[in-house]
């Protein structure tokens, strides 16, 4: 279609190439009968090459009568859902005049290629596009500002925002001014009387950002004006792209709070893929199944059942990919106020607890006396608590046995998660997928010593109060031995001292180079071989089964190789580091023992008795996540195949598509032969979209409020950040800000800055000075390697990855839970 200038309201649905999204959309509200100033738009059609069509500019400016106009830019990737462009393009206002107006349009057209708009279109994932420019009437405006349909700070979608100031709009758009500002409830009442709006334009407002929000079906920043006879203008409606997804409907009575699971507790804050959250549930369904003698599966859950789509209202949603649980039932149950903080501060850390803190305060989740109960009560709990307690005490009386017994079990996980002869069609895989089990004895051999273990290493802080310091106490749990964790790193250390001969090689070529070579065995023997038939399992984002694994893609690996070969301190070395923290432990532990034989003697005793347990059983915390990543590995290897088999017959367009879609999407694909291909290919956009978002609410309200967001962040001093404290000791040294461990360099002594960890994530810690993260709990994985490591950390530093930069020198006391920032870098 080659049509230079169209009027807007010729503008119709079939245009968007043609008009851009600005022009698109002012489009479809004139169609809609909405109050829009007239005017035209100069197509990407008209502006191919740079040559304006000026006479057919000229003829659309006179037949609009001249006169002042407002030029705005309208690029194809403008306003999208994802990407709203908001402020990176040019918009000139005020013109008048042909010659004017040529010139703004050509500023317009020149903005699309600024270095502002390439980084954000690199940022947001946008391909190449085209501008066209819209040119309006321009709005001798008494008042004028934004309305945005949701509230974008706390993300409530029951609330809308409107900033005014007298005058046009731009200086307030742009900061140049202060604004009136007001929060309309879901009703449509205002915070506020005062200002320069009446409740009655207030009103206006609030209706007429329903009727944008409700035909967008999505949340819309609005500009409007209002001219000097009273009369309201819309001047562009967008969608809001910052908001973090709103919880599903599960018809269940609201409001609800959801907690999120995956970056609190597995170090894991991008999105999980769709038969990733499907795998996670099959196995989270079929815990105390499996096969061989330890019974069947004993399941009904098929492919088709619920797909694993998490759609059946049952306490753990999925929102924006990551893992929530519906916290509603118990924060609202009698007396939870008195244990929740406590409990949720042990697993999730301070973070949690000061948000349950506040959803507990809230009139809104006042405690029911009659709560509902679901999942048949407390009854398997009660069943399970004998074995628990024999379990742990046995631990704590034989440790050396029962670590024995843990690890055997593991081996065991391996052997039997290989999957049966006889899996020879794709039916039958999906069949083994939706019917993986995890028997509940191998289970209990591994969780009782490592809960031993931990609760070994929880109670000794009080008891020693006033004889030790909390540091004294962290110090002993540090150098942790028989952590899986920790061994893996300490083996890929070994690697890298092996591979010094290819040093020119392993740092000089990039690591997804040295991947692919390694895969089409084009690189020299470094030992890398048994180091992957060992953990070739596991992966950053590693319970997502939707992600590669070492073994299939060994990139992240030879990163790491290479942060290793860059330590030239012999004292700096991994496995340095780790001995003098475990001497370190050992002395601190001794020293402890013989204090307290002179002030507390029976509590004393008991305290170190604990700890000496702990160090025994301890490290075996992350055995259970080890195992357990054994029948993922298989579910994915199988799931593949019925992926290649799906491509095979063109129903999806590779095999790797499949983890896009759940078990009863591949079920119905397999059986029905339903074509699945551009679903998949939006899920991607979307899963890549959320894989930008950097910042995840660590608990949500139904109408998609964060609820960390309600609180007034309190301020922790001039150039100090606060956190908790994690590691103990202090470091000073250049910040890291990481984001993906996949490729990510670390020189030594640099002090990683991340929103959290997972084991995907240690090998790192091997030239870490320091770490930060904005997330996290002391039990998680991060402080936990990082204190074996003698490294100092400090977790649930909020927007740590925003306010300190890469370079930045900082320093870490992991004693007091503080990052103290330099002026500069």
């Amino acid at each position: 279609m080659n049509i230079a200038v169209v009027d807007l309201a010729g503008i119709d649905t079939g245009m968007a190439d043609l008009v851009g999204g600005k022009a698109a959309g002012l489009a479809r509200m004139i169609r809609a009968g909405e109050r829009v100033p007239g005017g035209f738009c100069v197509t990407t059609t008209a502006l191919v090459g740079g040559t304006l069509p000026v006479e057919e500019i000229e003829r659309a400016y006179e037949r609009m009568g001249g006169g002042v106009v407002a030029v705005r830019s309208s690029a194809t990737a403008e306003d999208l859902p994802d990407a709203s462009f908001a402020g990176q393009h040019v918009t000139v206002l005020s013109v008048t005049g042909l010659p004017d107006l040529l010139d703004a349009v050509r500023a317009c057209l020149d903005s699309l290629d600024s270095e502002r708009v390439a980084a954000y279109r690199a940022a947001n994932g946008v391909g190449a596009a085209r501008m066209a420019v819209v040119v309006q009437r321009m709005v001798d405006a008494a008042v004028a500002g934004v309305l945005f349909t949701a509230n974008p700070v706390t993300g409530s979608r029951s609330e809308m925002v409107v900033d005014a100031a007298p005058g046009p709009g731009a200086a307030l758009v742009d900061g140049a001014v202060d604004a009136d500002h007001y929060v309309l409830a879901a009703d449509g009442r205002p915070d506020r009387a005062d200002g320069c709006l009446a409740p009655q334009r207030l009103a206006e407002l609030y209706a007429a950002g329903r009727r944008l929000r409700d035909r967008a079906g999505t949340p819309q920043d609005v500009e409007w004006a209002v001219d000097h006879d009273g009369v309201l203008w819309l001047l562009q409606s967008r969608p809001v792209t910052t908001l973090f997804p709103v919880p599903p409907q599960t018809g269940r009575p609201g409001p609800r709070v959801y907690l999120e699971l995956g970056g609190q507790f597995q170090g894991v804050l991008q999105p999980f893929t769709p038969m990733g959250v499907a795998a996670l549930r099959a196995v989270a369904a079929g815990i105390g199944g499996g096969s061989g003698k330890e019974g069947g599966s004993g399941k009904e859950g098929r492919p088709g059942k619920d797909g694993g789509s998490g759609k059946d209202g049952g306490s753990v949603v999925e929102i924006g990919g990551r893992l929530y649980f519906d916290l509603t039932d118990t924060v609202r149950r009698p007396g939870a106020d008195r244990w929740l903080p406590k409990f949720v501060e042990a697993d999730f850390g301070p973070r949690v607890r000061t948000v349950v803190e506040q959803v507990l305060a809230d009139p809104r989740f006042a405690p029911d006396p009659k709560p509902a109960r679901r999942g048949g009560g407390v009854g398997p709990l009660l069943r399970v608590a004998p074995r628990a307690v024999a379990g742990v005490v046995r631990a704590l009386a034989r440790p050396a046995p029962a670590r024995d017994r843990a690890l055997r079990a593991v081996d065991e996980f391996r052997r039997e998660s290989v999957a049966p002869p006889g899996l020879d069609t794709a039916a039958r895989r999906l069949r083994f997928v939706a019917d993986v089990g995890l028997p509940t004895r191998k289970l209990e051999r591994m969780i009782w010593p490592l809960m031993a273990g931990i609760l070994a290493g929880a109670a000794p802080a009080a008891l020693l109060k006033g004889v030790a310091t909390e540091a004294e106490v962290r110090t002993v749990l540090g150098g942790m031995p028989h952590n899986i964790t920790i061994e893996m790193d300490l083996a890929l250390w070994e690697i890298a001292e092996r591979a010094g001969g290819h040093r020119e090689l392993l740092l000089g070529v990039p690591a997804a180079e040295l991947a692919a070579r390694y895969l089409a065995g084009e690189l020299p023997d470094i030992g890398l071989a048994g180091f992957l038939d060992r953990f070739g399992h596991r992966a950053a984002v590693e319970i997502d089964i939707g992600v590669p694994r070492w073994a299939e893609d060994p990139a992240p690996v030879f990163a790491a190789i290479a942060n290793y070969l860059r330590i030239t301190d012999p004292d700096q070395a991994p496995d340095r580091r780790f001995a003098r923290a475990a001497r370190t432990a050992t002395a601190t532990l001794d020293d402890l023992a013989r204090r307290v034989r002179r002030r507390r003697p029976v509590r004393g005793r008991i305290a170190v008795f604990l700890l000496r347990r702990a160090r025994q059983l301890g490290g075996l915390r992350e055995l259970g996540k080890f195992a357990g990543l054994y029948p993922l590995g298989e579910m994915r290897r199988q799931v593949l195949l019925v992926g290649a088999e799906l491509a095979g017959q063109g129903l999806l367009k590779e095999a790797q598509d499949i983890m896009f879609l759940d078990l009863a999407e591949a079920d119905a694909a397999v059986h029905r032969q339903v074509d699945h291909r551009e679903l998949v290919a939006a899920r991607r956009l979307a899963y890549d979209r959320e894989r930008r978002r950097t910042h995840v609410p660590v608990a949500l309200l139904s109408d998609g409020t964060d609820v960390e967001a309600l609180r007034t962040a309190k301020p922790a001093g001039e150039g100090t950040l606060a956190g908790l404290a994690a590691a103990p000791g202090t470091v000073t040294g250049p910040a890291r800000v990481v984001r993906d461990p996949a490729d990510a360099y670390l020189e030594p002594g640099e002090i990683l800055v991340a929103p959290t960890t997972d084991p995907g994530w240690t090998p790192l810690f091997l030239t870490a000075g320091g770490l930060v993260t904005e997330i996290g709990a002391p039990l998680a994985h991060g402080p936990t390697v990082a204190r074996e490591y003698g490294i100092p950390a400090v977790i649930c530093v909020r927007d740590a990855t925003r306010l300190i930069r890469t370079g930045q020198v900082i320093t870490v006391d992991g004693a007091t839970g503080t990052v103290v920032l330099s002026d500069g870098a």
